[in-house]
């Protein structure tokens, strides 16, 4: 079993990672933003993942041991609160919209660290408020805990593309279960749809191959869209703007 780090303080700062690095798994006793200046970043609970382009920023409260990953390069801003800052009065991890002034102020507070003067603290008062406004965004894949659904999910997050209706995939998978019931616990177990999740699933893996610059034709087709268009569309949709012009896009 994998050893879980305590790391009591969650620290503000920036780390650079490189495409495909991680964080091992660990926990902290503060909250924490965790903000890919570049790049995209993935925190990954026992609860599922949350994934997050330059244009969204992760919430990780205290106590909540996960694990990042980075895809193509991405500077990691880290804000630590203590417990009693909790701005999105959540509990659990989050997805939150990040829009110019909200980047600017995460950038700026990660800068300087160690700087303790009034005018970090007024930096840091506009920046919960801001946190405050922040809408959630719906980019949690959550995860089975159920043998038989797990065993579908594995078959598709192996290969997102897979077209097979629900039926077909518990077949493949020997998940023993009908589609009615399989459909069931969809619903009841991760709170969407089989295809709202599977269109999540698409989506986290789209932002992934985008951040380390693969061409968007290529996107669509390995995660499993019929077309260009039909991929362009769904993404818009999602983040209110193209996959060409994605902002955690190499160039």
């Amino acid at each position: 079993m994998q050893e879980i780090r305590h790391t009591p303080r969650a620290a503000t700062s920036i780390r650079a990672l490189d495409t495909h690095v991680g964080i091992d798994p660990h926990r902290h006793d503060d909250h924490q933003i965790a903000y890919a200046g570049s790049g995209v970043l993935s925190v990954t609970t026992d609860a599922g993942t949350w994934v997050a382009p330059t244009t969204r920023a992760l919430w990780i409260p205290a106590g909540t041991v996960h694990e990042h990953r980075a895809y193509g390069r991405t500077d990691l801003h880290s804000v630590g609160l203590p417990t009693r800052l909790n701005p999105l009065s959540l509990d659990t991890p989050a997805v939150i919209a990040v829009g110019p002034l909200l980047r600017e102020l995460i950038l700026a507070y990660t800068r300087d660290p160690e700087d303790e003067g009034p005018e970090r603290r007024r930096l840091l008062a506009v920046l919960l408020d801001q946190l405050r406004a922040a809408p959630l965004q719906p980019l949690h894949l959550p995860a089975p805990a159920d043998p038989r659904l797990a065993a579908v999910c594995a078959l598709l997050r192996a290969d997102p593309a897979d077209s097979r209706g629900l039926a077909a995939l518990g077949a493949a998978a020997g998940a023993g279960a009908s589609e009615r019931t399989l459909s069931r616990l969809f619903r009841s177990e991760l709170g969407m749809t089989f295809p709202q999740w599977r269109t999540q699933l698409r989506l986290h893996q789209a932002l992934r191959l985008l951040a380390v610059g693969t061409p968007v034709t290529a996107v669509a087709h390995r995660c499993g869209w019929s077309s260009a268009s039909a991929f362009i569309d769904v993404f818009r949709r999602a983040f209110g703007h193209t996959p060409g012009s994605h902002p955690g896009r190499l160039r």
